[in-house]
């Protein structure tokens, strides 16, 4: 049952047919990790902390600098020098003080599980700016039965994919991408530029997938890549087909 602080402050999507107080209650139970406290992690945060994600876990081995501040809106400039994990979770902790934040204030890699126990989260989303690091994310999911949120921002464009391959005859992230583009094709935000609020509009379009998944409403994006153009302000989802021959999940028991 929600307390009566609960109904008031989650009211809105309490009202919602779809979502409802059963619902809500979901989310309050929710456990989620959030790989990366960037540009894409920052809305990601502030909305999954509003809605009332109850276990929030933040992982992040950066400091926020003055550059950031253009999209990364969760920061102040006061925060410049700072962990960007600590100021985040200070943050969330401002916007919803009914969750619990977690710290994790390292890289994560091939070693991720054990850091930060993959298995014991509902959802893992990814904002990161590496294929290096996509793909030491998207093995440990796939090894703990995970789902992945994956979210990317370069210049005017985003993409969000959601993947759960054990779920049934869906891919996971190597379907999409089995092999790292070459160095030249894959500039970073702080090399190729980024308008700010292509951060938040794809960060916000990634909160709500996540939602939405959570609650269990709605079509989801598994098998499916949703691609943003922020010039000319459109999107469209397409068909990801899972690849039989995939290297991470082509054998995966399902």
């Amino acid at each position: 049952m929600l307390t009566q602080t609960e109904t008031d402050r989650y009211l809105r999507h309490i009202l919602l047919r779809e979502v409802g107080a059963q619902g809500q209650q979901k989310l309050l139970a929710s456990r989620v990790l959030v790989v990366g406290a960037g540009g894409l992690g920052a809305p990601i945060i502030q909305y999954l902390a509003a809605a009332g994600v109850g276990t929030l876990a933040i992982a992040d081995d950066d400091r926020v600098e003055l550059s950031n501040l253009q999209r990364q809106v969760i920061y102040q400039t006061g925060d410049v020098g700072r962990s960007k994990v600590a100021a985040a979770a200070a943050a969330a902790r401002a916007i919803n003080p009914g969750i619990e934040v977690m710290e994790f204030h390292q890289r994560l890699g091939e070693d991720m599980d054990a850091a930060v126990g993959v298995s014991s989260f509902d959802l893992v989303i990814e904002g990161v700016d590496s294929f290096k690091a996509r793909y030491a994310i998207g093995r440990a999911c796939l090894g703990a039965r995970t789902p992945l949120l994956s979210a990317a921002i370069g210049r005017f464009d985003g993409q969000i994919g959601l993947f759960a391959p054990y779920a049934g005859d869906f891919p996971c992230y190597r379907c999409l991408v089995p092999e790292p583009p070459p160095r030249e094709e894959t500039l970073t935000c702080a090399e190729e530029g980024v308008l700010g609020p292509v951060a938040g509009v794809v960060g916000a379009m990634a909160a709500l997938e996540a939602v939405k998944y959570l609650v269990g409403t709605g079509p989801d994006l598994r098998g499916e890549i949703l691609l943003y153009d922020g010039l000319r302000q459109e999107s469209r989802r397409i068909r990801l087909p899972r690849d039989p021959a995939c290297p991470a999940c082509g054998t995966l028991t399902r």
